[in-house]
């Protein structure tokens, strides 16, 4: 066997070894929703039975006209909604000019201030909630949309400042000496320059905001008492009860929530990718 023929051999092992562990990682994502589907399909004899069943007898959609008709499902997902929009546009808001900033301008506390993102980042969750929920109580904005939005925008602003900041020393200064050569001030320069440039890094940061407000559970449990304000999270908690689990409904509520982020992935993949692998390579 030539020394080719080893390394073609080594190769192909080495392709088929990475397919096999893509395959596994695939099926460990992909198997519990499927799971979450076929319950939500199930009728209550049929899911509290101990026999294991890939696909249900007698498959139904009892849960999904339950959940959506008798029960305040549609307001925990006009809530969610709400929110979650609200405070990724907020956080985008402030993460734009704070990454440009950091990424472009030397000033005192830039150090400080990425220090300070990067702390941000160590600090469990739970240590902020009560300091935060104290806060907002303080100002009557307990028990509130508005609580939940300032919660999801101090949590996820950090990070996104630091991405962007990121997607911005990926851009050739170059391109905005151009535009002021040519007349541009600071704000035409970040409209008509920089932000389409950025449209894929302003989208993904925009939906990992959006991700993070729509799946926190945590401070929504804390910070909303009444069933008006309840997010999808929240209100599908309600579910699970002292005696029982209302599986099929829980389930069905469980795969409506989904939806939502698999239509804004599936319209937004490609700027996503974008995003993500900009400035993998320079041109």
């Amino acid at each position: 066997m030539t020394a080719k023929t080893k390394q073609k051999i080594k190769t192909r092992l080495l392709i088929a070894g990475r397919i096999a562990i893509l395959a596994l990682f695939l099926l460990g994502v992909i198997l519990p929703i499927y799971w979450l589907f076929i319950t939500s399909l199930k009728r209550p004899p049929d899911i509290n039975t101990l026999q294991i069943q890939y696909w249900p007898q007698n498959p139904t959609a009892e849960n999904y006209a339950r959940v959506w008709n008798n029960t305040p499902f549609p307001r925990y997902v006009k809530n969610s909604l709400i929110v979650s929009v609200v405070s990724a546009f907020i956080v985008l808001l402030i993460a734009v000019p704070g990454g440009y900033a950091l990424a472009r301008y030397a000033f005192r506390l830039k150090k400080a201030s990425m220090t300070a993102f990067l702390i941000s980042q160590m600090i469990p969750v739970t240590l902020l909630l009560i300091p935060l929920f104290l806060m907002l109580n303080s100002v009557r904005l307990g028990d509130t949309l508005t609580s939940l939005i300032v919660l999801y925008v101090v949590f996820n602003t950090p990070f996104c400042v630091m991405t962007m900041q990121g997607f911005f020393m990926n851009i050739p200064s170059s391109i905005e000496e151009a535009a002021a050569i040519d007349g541009c001030n600071k704000f035409q320069m970040m409209v008509r320059i920089v932000l389409p440039v950025m449209l894929p890094a302003i989208i993904s940061v925009f939906i990992f905001a959006f991700i993070g407000a729509w799946n926190e559970f945590l401070g929504g449990v804390m910070f909303i008492n009444s069933e008006l304000n309840k997010t999808i999270p929240v209100g599908l908690s309600a579910y699970v009860g002292q005696f029982a689990i209302n599986w099929g409904e829980m389930t069905a509520g469980g795969m409506l929530a989904i939806i939502p982020t698999v239509i804004l992935f599936a319209f937004a993949q490609r700027y996503i990718v974008a995003g993500l692998t900009a400035g993998a390579e320079k041109g």
